[in-house]
C-alpha cells in the first residue's frame, strides 16, 4: 500500500471529478447487450469486491484524496451483488476521497431485485438516486429482450423505491425494437408518465456486433427494426413528455426541473472522471484509459499492483499507465481532440453551450477554431444561436452524429 500521498492538480482539478464503479455481474445476460457483463461467474463476486476496494483505495491515495462530485454504480446489475456490497464500496470511497456532501450517488437496479429492505440499505449507505432498466412495459417485448421482470414488477419496484424514500428515480426505456408497434410504445410511455418519475431515459435499439439479437435479425428470426417507425416513436415521446412537464435536456434524456443526471452531465461537459472495476473507462489529465475487461484478470492484476505500488502517481503519462497492471490501454488527448470532444459532447446538451464561457474553460477560442464548421451547420439548419448559446436545432436531434463528426480532427 502507498506510504505517502500528494495532490496532483494537473490530473484532478480542485473542482473535483466523478467516479464510475463498474459491476460486471448479471443473473442473466440480455440478448441485445454488449456491455462488459457476465452471467454464471458469481464465485468471483467476493474476490471482485475485495479487488475493487483495493483499487479505490490506491487511486484515492495516489491522487491525493480529490473531491468526488458524483458516484455511479453501473453494470451489469449492481442490485444483484450480495447484501451490503454497495455499502462497503461507498465506505471505501469515503475513506480515501473527499466526497462532496451534496454528491449525487446513483445505482442501477433490476426491477426484479428490489425490495423495501434493499432500498433502506441503499439509502442508509448514502445512495440518493436509483435507475431502473425497465426497457418496456409490454410483457411480450420484455420476454424478447430477455428481461427478468415483467411490467407489473417494474411498476411495483418503482412504487417500492418511492415509498422507501427515493425521490430521484430514473426509468430507462428502449424503442425501435423488432416487432414493436407504435401502440405498444404509446401505451408504455403513457403508463410511465402516470408514474411521474423524476427522470426518464429513452434509447433507440442498436444491434451491436456479436450480440444474440443481431444474430437473430441476420438469421431472419426477428425482423429488421424499422428506422422510420423509431423516429416516429421518438417524436411521439418528445410531444408527450413535454406536455407532461418534462424538460428535454439531452438528446436521450428528460427530467422534471432540477433532476437532470449530474453524473452524466459531467461526461457531456467533458469533466474528469475515474472508472474503477473491469472494463471501466477513465478520463484524467490528458489521458483516456480503460481497465482490462476480464473480471478474473482484473482481480489478479489489481492484487499484483497493490504489492508493488509504493509511490503516489504524481502525473499521468504513457509509461505510468503501462505500469499499472490492470490498465488495458490508453489514449492521449491532445489539444485538438480535447477541443473537438468539448464541442460534440457539449452539443448533446439541448439548451446549448455558451461558447465564450466554454472557451475560457477549454483555453481555446472555440468559436474561431470551428468557424467554418459552425457556419456550415448553421446554413444547413442543424445548429442555431440562442443568444450566446450554440445548440442543436430540433431537426438535428435524430441525426446529431452528422453534426458531431464535423468537429473531429
Amino acid at each position: 500500500m502507498l506510504k505517502a500521498h500528494q495532490n496532483i492538480s494537473p490530473v484532478v482539478p480542485h473542482t473535483g471529478m466523478s467516479l464510475y464503479i463498474h459491476v460486471p455481474f448479471c443473473q442473466t445476460k440480455c440478448p441485445y447487450c454488449d456491455f462488459n457483463t457476465y452471467q454464471g461467474i458469481e464465485t468471483l463476486m467476493l474476490p471482485y469486491l475485495e479487488a475493487l476496494i483495493t483499487e479505490v483505495e490506491i487511486w484515492g491515495m495516489s491522487l491525493g484524496h480529490p473531491v468526488v462530485n458524483t458516484v455511479f454504480f453501473g453494470g451489469g446489475t449492481p442490485s444483484y451483488l450480495p447484501k451490503d456490497s454497495i455499502s462497503q464500496m461507498l465506505k471505501s470511497v469515503g475513506s480515501v476521497f473527499a466526497v462532496d456532501p451534496n454528491a449525487e450517488i446513483t445505482t442501477e437496479a433490476n426491477p426484479g431485485d428490489l425490495s423495501s429492505e434493499l432500498c433502506c440499505q441503499l439509502l442508509d449507505a448514502g445512495v440518493n438516486r436509483i435507475s431502473f432498466g425497465v426497457q418496456s412495459l409490454d410483457d411480450d417485448l420484455l420476454k424478447m429482450l430477455g428481461r427478468r421482470h415483467d411490467a407489473a414488477q417494474a411498476i411495483a419496484a418503482y412504487n417500492i423505491a418511492r415509498t422507501s424514500g427515493f425521490s430521484d428515480i430514473n426509468l430507462d426505456l428502449i424503442y425501435g425494437l423488432p416487432q414493436q408497434t407504435m401502440l405498444q410504445w404509446q401505451d408504455t410511455l403513457q403508463r410511465l408518465v402516470e408514474l411521474h418519475p423524476a427522470h426518464i431515459s429513452l434509447y433507440c435499439l442498436t444491434l451491436e456486433d456479436g450480440t444474440p439479437m443481431q444474430s437473430w435479425v441476420k438469421q431472419g428470426k426477428l425482423p429488421e427494426p424499422d428506422t422510420d417507425l423509431a423516429a416516429d416513436m421518438y417524436h411521439y415521446a418528445e410531444d408527450l413528455l413535454s406536455r407532461a412537464g418534462y424538460h428535454h435536456y439531452e438528446i436521450s434524456n428528460w427530467s422534471i426541473p432540477s433532476h437532470g443526471s449530474k453524473h452524466n452531465m459531467a461526461y457531456w461537459l467533458n469533466l474528469p472522471y475515474l472508472g474503477v472495476g473491469p472494463g471501466a473507462h477513465s478520463r484524467l489529465g490528458n489521458y483516456r484509459f480503460w481497465t482490462v475487461d476480464s473480471p478474473r484478470a482484473y482481480i489478479d492484476k489489481v492484487n499484483q499492483w497493490a504489492e508493488v505500488i509504493h509511490e503516489p502517481i504524481r502525473a499521468l503519462d504513457d509509461q505510468v499507465l503501462q505500469d499499472i497492471f490492470f490498465v488495458g490501454g490508453n489514449e492521449h488527448i491532445d489539444a485538438d481532440l480535447s477541443a473537438a470532444e468539448t464541442m460534440f459532447l457539449g452539443l448533446r446538451i439541448l439548451d446549448g453551450m455558451d461558447l465564450s464561457q466554454v472557451s475560457a474553460q477549454a483555453g481555446i477560442d472555440l468559436t474561431a477554431n470551428y468557424h467554418t464548421q459552425i457556419s456550415e451547420l448553421l446554413d444547413l439548419g442543424l445548429l442555431e444561436w440562442q443568444g450566446s448559446r450554440l445548440r442543436l436545432t430540433k431537426d438535428a436531434y435524430l441525426i446529431a452524429n452528422q453534426v458531431f463528426i464535423r468537429f473531429l480532427p
